[in-house]
């Protein structure tokens, strides 16, 4: 990503989160791996500084986002269009892999500072924004208590992949593409049961899906 003229402190933290990302292996996520970045995007260290006052949580926080943008970059609603439902999920997590395949070392050090128990209400958001930002792409619009199953559910499915993705040395991480396709193949077996079940009771007022209309109302 390069930086427009004139950037706001927005664009500034998201423009630099890659190459923060990439220096963390080594420095850490730190003052030292922001200078770097900085250096690589021809941008003054002092104005780099300031884009992170929350230290690295914010700067982790920063690269999940800009993971977000690229996945969505890579992946277009029309592509996306053209897939089956499982193959959206399973093409936007893989996407998700591919992006941050360079920088596994820091990927892991940014999952130990999360899992401090300080940071797992920041942790929580941050799966919760992933699993969103998936199933919107994918084309999800549910607004009743599906809106939070299915986000609640890929959330963990994700976190699990992770974690066999930071191990897997196999040719192209076919074990963790493996156990991904697994999982996937769990959610849609239970969306379909779901599925059935509430089909018997279609005609019931539903609590959940008023909330829902209060919460997205019809445009």
């Amino acid at each position: 990503m390069t930086l427009p003229q004139d950037p706001t402190l927005d664009e500034i933290r998201l423009a630099l989160a890659p190459y923060v990302a990439a220096n963390a292996a080594f420095d850490g996520w730190s003052a030292r791996a922001v200078d770097a970045a900085a250096a690589a995007l021809g941008l003054d260290p002092a104005i780099a500084q300031i884009a992170y006052p929350g230290g690295p949580i914010e700067m982790i926080d920063s690269w999940f986002a800009s993971i977000d943008a690229e996945m969505l970059d890579r992946l277009p609603p029309e592509r996306l269009a053209t897939m089956k439902i499982r193959d959206r999920i399973a093409g936007l997590v893989e996407t998700r892999l591919e992006i941050v395949a360079p920088n596994r070392e820091a990927l892991n050090r940014a999952l130990s500072i999360l899992a401090m128990p300080q940071n797992a209400p920041r942790a929580a958001r941050l799966g919760w924004r992933s699993a969103d930002v998936m199933w919107r792409a994918a084309g999800d619009t549910a607004t009743d208590y599906n809106h939070y199953t299915k986000r609640g559910i890929l959330a963990g499915v994700y976190a699990a992949t992770i974690t066999v993705f930071l191990h897997d040395e196999s040719d192209n991480w076919t074990e963790t593409r493996a156990f991904l396709a697994r999982r996937i193949e769990g959610i849609m077996r239970f969306e379909k049961a779901k599925a059935k079940l509430l089909g018997r009771d279609t005609h019931r007022l539903s609590l959940s899906r008023f909330v829902g209309r209060l919460r997205y109302p019809a445009v």
